[in-house]
């Protein structure tokens, strides 16, 4: 059953068979998207998941929303660090909200981010990597200028991460996708990196790996 609910960021939820203790994925959509586009896959992925999809805070124009602002210049893509630190820190509080409220298998979740979602969840992991199970980064980059301090350093190794990105990706080009792999493969312990022949957006192939991953990386309920 999918359902609206209001924590501190307005969410589309999609509640399992078996609710208590659910396994938990956070769906963080990109920028100029909402909390209905994401939620779509969530049918296709493991049916033991509850799946939440927020929207992010800042508006943008009618049904079009982002995590902070972004310019878009000759040069690429520029971002407001100090309001994409404040957006973290919401997040941080919402993630929160929702492990006190629905206590999920290991008080933990997964995050799934696509484009400034990816980045979101890359910053949540930097920043508070004792609050997930995994990261699920689709078509996005890591925050550079945002890498994690020594102290958050231990707790990401353990991390388990999948990223994935298109060949053909005209708005973060496959060189994003790449970087990241690189300083993840020397980072974390458990990466998973893919690369699709599609533009900005998510191949039925990418899908299929989102939902095998879930699988395998699912704790158990109690």
């Amino acid at each position: 059953m999918q359902r609206r609910n209001n924590f501190s960021l307005t969410s589309l939820e999609l509640v399992p068979a078996n609710p208590e203790n659910a396994p938990f994925l956070i769906m963080l959509h990109g920028y100029g998207s909402n909390e209905k586009d994401l939620i779509q896959i969530a049918h296709a992925l493991p049916p033991e998941f509850r799946y939440i999809s927020p929207r992010a805070p800042l508006t943008m124009d009618f049904g079009m929303y982002g995590w902070f602002p972004l310019e878009f210049t000759p040069g690429g893509i520029t971002v407001d660090y100090k309001a994409a630190q404040h957006a973290l820190q919401h997040f941080i509080y919402y993630t929160s909200e929702l492990i006190r409220e629905y206590r999920p298998a290991g008080n933990k979740v997964f995050l799934m981010g696509f484009s400034q979602g990816a980045v979101m969840s890359y910053l949540t992991a930097f920043n508070a990597p004792e609050l997930l199970h995994g990261v699920i980064a689709l078509s996005g980059q890591l925050p550079e200028k945002s890498l994690p301090i020594v102290p958050a350093q231990a707790l990401l190794r353990k991390l388990p991460f999948l990223v994935m990105h298109g060949l053909y990706d005209d708005i973060l080009p496959i060189a994003k996708g790449r970087s990241a792999d690189e300083w993840l493969k020397q980072n974390v312990d458990d990466l998973t990196y893919r690369e699709y022949p599609v533009a900005h957006q998510i191949s039925d192939s990418g899908i299929e790996l989102i939902r095998s991953w879930l699988n395998e990386k699912m704790p158990e309920q109690k």
